[in-house]
């Protein structure tokens, strides 16, 4: 006796599990946030052909992107579903598609999250103008008595700070 086929789920119904699945993966370099709060995880969605993941790195030189596709892929595997995972980069990632999870659980962990971009005026062109000095607060203590020590930190989308107060290291997530 053959066991009958189950019927292919509906796409909505595919695409739910898909994401219900991908909630769990974390950022390979901060652990405390999955790739949706980030929003790197940008979209999941049927095509002409089959399922596919779209992700977004952080800056296009990212070098997590390779497990993050990795981790998208095996995560998928898990649960029988096959997908094409696409990096796109355009339009570029910006802190804006960050959730607010995601910045308090930064805070948490010791990043100081970013600040929010002032939007841009329309039909306004501006070269080389140099940013104004941003007041970072210290995600330990809380103090804004900090100074920029670099502007990379352990990967190119953070800079390093120091809080003059409780004299402590923090990575500050810049905002694009």
């Amino acid at each position: 006796m053959s066991a009958t086929p189950m019927p292919a789920p509906a796409p909505d119904e595919l695409i739910d599990r898909v994401l219900t699945a991908l909630d769990s993966l974390t950022d390979p370099e901060i652990p405390v946030v999955t790739l949706r709060e980030l929003g790197i995880l940008r979209d999941v969605r049927m095509t002409d052909d089959g399922l596919e993941v779209v992700i977004t790195p952080t800056y296009s030189g990212c070098p997590a992107m390779g497990q993050i596709e990795d981790d998208v892929r095996a995560t998928l595997a898990g649960i029988g579903i096959a997908a094409r995972v696409v990096t796109r980069l355009s339009p570029a990632w910006t802190t804006d598609w960050m959730s607010e999870a995601a910045k308090e659980k930064l805070r948490a962990y010791g990043i100081a999250p970013p600040h929010r971009l002032p939007a841009p005026e329309v039909g306004v062109v501006r070269f080389m103008k140099k940013p104004a000095a941003e007041t970072v607060a210290c995600p330990q203590c809380g103090s804004t008595n900090t100074t920029l020590t670099s502007q990379f930190s352990s990967t190119a989308c953070k800079a390093l700070y120091r809080c003059l107060d409780c004299r402590e290291p923090f990575d500050y997530f810049k905002p694009y």
